[in-house]
């Protein structure tokens, strides 16, 4: 289980960070760029398509949030365990993926609330997806550098300690 030396380790979070930055609260970020360079019906379809992606957020967490809540927390807190106290390197692995992807959704749940409650459509739409598509790259970005510098510590104790 030795995850942070084995290569599709770091693949799977270069892919879980595109997926990510490219997919902002469910929308396609290339949709973003055509309505902004191309206006009209590609601005209609984005709205469109950023109302049902955003309504369809908004309804899994009136419905079923706190049980969503509660689960993740959960599961984040047997993870954490597993990572800190018992060292398992899976575990930390999964921890540095996990959590920071946990804030990004946080922080589209609470994009897709300021979307719905100002009821945003045409440019003021745009540039709120384009400002979250910004704070998942600042965070996906730090969050590869702190995973590659504990990676790089944990393959430097392991090979000198043989364990």
């Amino acid at each position: 289980m030795r995850s942070f030396s084995n290569l599709w380790y770091w693949i799977a979070l270069a892919v879980v960070w595109a997926t990510a930055s490219h997919r902002v609260l469910g929308v396609p970020y290339d949709m973003v760029l055509r309505a902004r360079r191309a206006g009209g019906q590609a601005e209609a379809d984005l709205d469109d398509i950023a109302r049902v992606q955003v309504n369809r957020l908004l309804y899994i967490a009136s419905v079923s949030g706190i049980w969503i809540l509660g689960v993740t927390s959960f599961l984040l807190t047997c993870l954490a365990v597993l990572a800190v106290w018992y060292r398992i390197e899976f575990a930390q692995a999964l921890l540095l993926m996990v959590v920071p992807m946990s804030g990004v959704g946080l922080l589209g749940l609470s994009r897709a609330r300021h979307i719905d409650a100002l009821c945003l459509t045409g440019k003021k739409l745009q540039v709120q997806l384009m400002r979250q598509r910004i704070v998942t790259q600042v965070i996906g970005t730090i969050s590869i550098f702190v995973t590659a510098l504990w990676g790089m510590y944990q393959n430097s104790t392991i090979g000198v300690l043989g364990g």
